[in-house]
């Protein structure tokens, strides 16, 4: 089932139901990512276990490298 979310607000519409599902349909690195939701950090830890729901608000936040 579908919901509608916001990522880095843009809406989307996803099949993902924890946050572990959506770092793998967006094909996020395994390092270097940082995912807050509804303004919590979300420690990656607890991903898979991080339910989305209809309407909220994720961002995502890449690490660089350089100088």
């Amino acid at each position: 089932m579908a919901i509608n979310i916001f990522v880095n607000q843009k809406p989307l519409v996803t099949a993902a139901q924890t946050v572990a599902d959506l770092a793998v349909e967006l094909d996020l690195p395994q390092q270097g990512v940082a995912v807050a939701m509804n303004q919590k950090l979300v420690l990656r830890d607890s991903w898979a276990t991080t339910l989305l729901v209809e309407g909220c608000s994720i961002v995502i936040i890449l690490a660089a490298c350089g100088g």
